[in-house]
């Protein structure tokens, strides 16, 4: 049975190595989609400060994601490409870095607490196959660090799944 353990997030480059080698040790084994971004958005709630939500929108169609597992408040579930900041990154393909969600022109205010925004692509070669949501009430909460290690995290959890 995999339990979580607490990291140190005074070094985030070591945080997000740690994060990254839990997250690989509980998703061993099971190649599930809905499974493991479950137990993904799981851990990552647990286990990274002040967040109020993380989850998953996949890609259904070319022109709309829909809500997959998540942690937090109940969600927005569709949000076309292009709208939004989860609309807006499957759109460029990279992750986008929001320190004021009131700031980014059509933001989805889905859950009003929140401040600010990471959202990263789901890349498996060159086909996107959703978005890694993660957000905060606090602002300017994410940094380059957070987002290179989420883009790490988000990699390990594509790798691990059947798509």
């Amino acid at each position: 049975m995999f339990t979580a353990s607490q990291i140190d997030a005074s070094d985030l480059t070591r945080f997000y190595a740690e994060l990254d080698a839990q997250l690989a040790a509980l998703l061993t084994g099971e190649r599930d989609v809905v499974a493991n971004a479950a137990n993904t958005s799981a851990l990552i709630f647990q286990l990274v400060a002040d967040l109020n939500w993380a989850g998953f929108y996949l890609l259904k169609s070319s022109d709309e994601l829909v809500v997959g597992p998540f942690q937090g408040k109940p969600a927005c579930v569709r949000i076309p490409v292009g709208k939004g900041v989860c609309g807006a990154t499957v759109e460029r393909r990279a992750s986008i870095l929001v320190e004021d969600v009131h700031a980014f022109p059509g933001h989805i205010a889905c859950d009003a607490n929140s401040q600010s925004e990471l959202v990263v692509p789901l890349l498996l070669g060159e086909r996107i196959l959703g978005v890694l949501d993660l957000d905060s009430p606090v602002k300017r909460r994410f940094g380059e660090a957070d987002r290179i290690g989420f883009e790490r995290l988000a990699k390990t959890f594509v790798e691990a799944c059947d798509w």
